[in-house]
């Protein structure tokens, strides 16, 4: 099965494409509390990992390495078009101060008004959900639209920086990933060509919502400047979203649109609001309105 893989962090950057059949092979990142990063494919004859390892070692026989303050992971991973399996998604920052997580398996289609594909990859994983919602509550409002881009059992929270939250979401995203791994090997391939064009066009509709209003922007935006990280969200970070469909923002979204035609640039703040989780313990969306 093909998925691609597409992250970075405060500190370096990589962008991953395998084509793979199930049982799929591990992906393995290395990363250090410093401004160092290694990462390898299992599978891959040569890996340079011994090669970072051995500068790190010998530098801090040498000289002091200091934690960088700021840490921003971004990771995401798509199936191929043949198969509507949901996008693993990871978003992490973290400052000296405060972490701003979200970790879900975004769902590919709509789960709220239609329950037949919340039903095939969801229901299972409920318990899971509820398990984390207990130790990390929700982060805090988020608009309709971004809603119908989280599944029931996604992580969006806030907490200060300690190392026992740290090692909780360590935990929760070990779990989620050999879950979405599992969905992977169990999935079967679709060759009715109209689903797998709508399996597209779906992708291509989250890449496009992610590259405008994905909430990691501003902070991208702090470490590298605009023209940088709007360069880095549409070729690098999201990449695909110029190649996969010919729609724009406005076609998906025109509550966002202006009068004068131009993209409402004051954020997510079109249309309801969610304070609190809105799905109950069955997994069952329930409005909330501001």
């Amino acid at each position: 099965m093909g998925f691609r893989i597409s992250g970075s962090s405060s500190s370096s950057c990589f962008c991953l494409q395998r084509t793979l059949l199930p049982p799929l092979t591990a992906i393995a990142t290395s990363t250090r509390g410093f401004k160092r990063r290694s990462n390898c494919i299992p599978s891959c004859s040569v890996s340079y990992r011994k090669f970072v390892e051995f500068a790190l070692d010998e530098t801090t026989l040498h000289t002091h390495l200091i934690p960088s303050p700021l840490q921003v992971l971004d990771f995401t991973v798509f199936p191929k078009a043949e198969y509507d399996i949901p996008i693993f998604c990871a978003n992490f920052f973290t400052s000296a101060k405060t972490n701003i997580v979200v970790l879900d398996l975004n769902p590919l289609h709509d789960i709220i008004n239609q329950h037949e594909y919340k039903e095939k990859y969801f229901k299972s994983l409920i318990p899971l959900g509820l398990k984390y919602a207990e130790l990390f509550p929700w982060g805090g409002k988020l608009t309709s639209e971004s809603i119908n881009f989280f599944s029931p059992i996604v992580i969006w929270t806030k907490f200060t920086s300690n190392p026992e939250k740290y090692d909780i979401l360590y935990s929760a995203f070990r779990e989620y990933y050999k879950v979405w791994l599992k969905l992977i090997c169990k999935a079967d391939k679709e060759t009715d060509e109209s689903q797998i064009f709508h399996n597209l066009e779906a992708q291509h509709r989250y890449l496009t919502w992610r590259v405008e209003k994905d909430p990691g922007q501003g902070v991208l935006k702090k470490l590298i400047g605009d023209t940088l990280a709007k360069d880095m969200l549409r070729s690098f970070l999201f990449n695909g979203v110029d190649e996969l469909g010919s729609k724009t923002f406005n076609d998906y979204f025109p509550r966002y649109c202006c009068q004068e035609g131009t993209l409402n640039k004051k954020g997510n703040v079109i249309g309801k609001s969610f304070e609190n989780r809105p799905w109950n313990a069955r997994g069952e969306f329930i409005e909330y309105f501001r």
